[in-house]
């Protein structure tokens, strides 16, 4: 009997950092663990760089924001976009205000998460991109909220739109379930 609760002990306290499946140094308070049909994404948020913006997208997951949120603009060799829970067209977002930006010298290299806005610097409020290649002429000039750490295979199956529409994809994929890696299930 005593055997048996220890394996169930174990079984308990071992399972939330198998499912987590972080990599080594990765704070699970700031991992966002974003799933879609063609695999999981792991992305470690930078709230040293950008505080508010990081914030804003654990709030967001929190409240179930972005399920089922359309990768909506996706430019192959540039960016993939998604965060737009509310339309899912791109010209949607959150109840929340807007966040003023909070711009640093990180670099737009493959794999940063960077926060879309309108043409006003302080217009960023749910939506993002993940960058598939270095793009130098968003520095300094775009909000970098994070990194993917784990997934880039995945980013790169996502479906693209046409070049002659700036990217608009039709029948879009997914974000299935985005959530914080402490607190997932």
């Amino acid at each position: 009997m005593i055997r048996i609760f220890a394996v169930v002990a174990a079984l308990v306290c071992v399972a939330p950092v198998l499912a987590q499946n972080l990599p080594a140094g990765v704070d699970p308070q700031n991992a966002i663990l974003l799933d879609t049909k063609h695999g999981r994404i792991v992305i470690r948020l930078r709230p040293d760089l950008a505080p508010q913006h990081a914030e804003r997208i654990k709030m967001l997951s929190r409240e179930g924001f972005y399920n089922n949120a359309p990768f909506h603009r996706v430019i192959g060799g540039f960016m993939a976009q998604t965060g737009d829970g509310a339309r899912g067209d791109g010209t949607g977002k959150s109840k929340h205000p807007d966040l003023p930006a909070e711009f640093s010298s990180a670099p737009f290299a493959r794999g940063v998460v960077g926060m879309a806005r309108s043409q006003n610097p302080n217009s960023a409020n749910a939506q993002f991109f993940i960058m598939f290649a270095p793009a130098t002429h968003l520095n300094g000039q775009y909000t970098v909220v994070g990194e993917v750490v784990s997934g880039m295979d995945a980013v790169d199956k996502l479906k693209k739109g046409p070049p002659e529409h700036n990217g608009a994809v039709t029948d879009p994929d997914r974000i299935v379930r985005m959530q914080i890696a402490a607190g997932a299930h």
